[in-house]
């Protein structure tokens, strides 16, 4: 069996229009707070070591990687996502992890000995060791945005 239900229809010549929102002019403007962020990206942690992330010699590092450009492709080997971690240690060694956009990559042979000449240059840094590894395997995932936007893929 079915109910049914009847509903009351009422009829209005007018609604009220709803309250607006406002501001007192006599209240006294807030005053602002400072942004938490405000300096964070660009002050520097105190007590960085010159060869941890953010130092100055680990810093130099990565500009250097920034100058060394794959033949092929306009964009450097940074910013490609062909380096995998940098280390270094307090009395200047440096270890560069990094692989190739493929094994059979035309500068497998001569990119890694620039990559170790040009760190090796890096004020601070006594010497450099270069690790070629494959896995995981490079992929354009890797790469920065800025890397994307110059090779058109954003």
């Amino acid at each position: 069996m079915t109910e049914t239900r009847k509903f009351a229809i009422e009829e209005v010549s007018e609604v009220a229009p709803p309250p607006r929102a406002h501001v007192d002019d006599h209240a006294a403007p807030a005053e602002r707070q400072r942004d938490y962020l405000d300096g964070f990206l660009t002050e520097r942690a105190p007590d960085v070591r010159a060869t941890a992330p953010g130092g100055e010699v680990y810093e130099g590092v990565i500009a250097a990687l920034r100058d060394i450009f794959d033949p092929e492709i306009p964009v450097n080997i940074y910013d490609l996502g062909l380096i995998y971690g940098v280390d270094i240690d307090d009395d200047g060694h440096a270890v560069v992890a990094m692989t190739l956009t493929t094994p059979h990559c035309p500068v497998a042979e001569t990119m890694p000995a620039e990559v170790e000449i040009r760190v090796s240059a890096v004020p601070g840094v006594r010497d450099a060791e270069v690790s070629l590894v494959w896995d995981p395997p490079w992929d354009p995932g890797k790469m920065s945005d800025d890397a994307k936007l110059e090779l058109g893929m954003l």
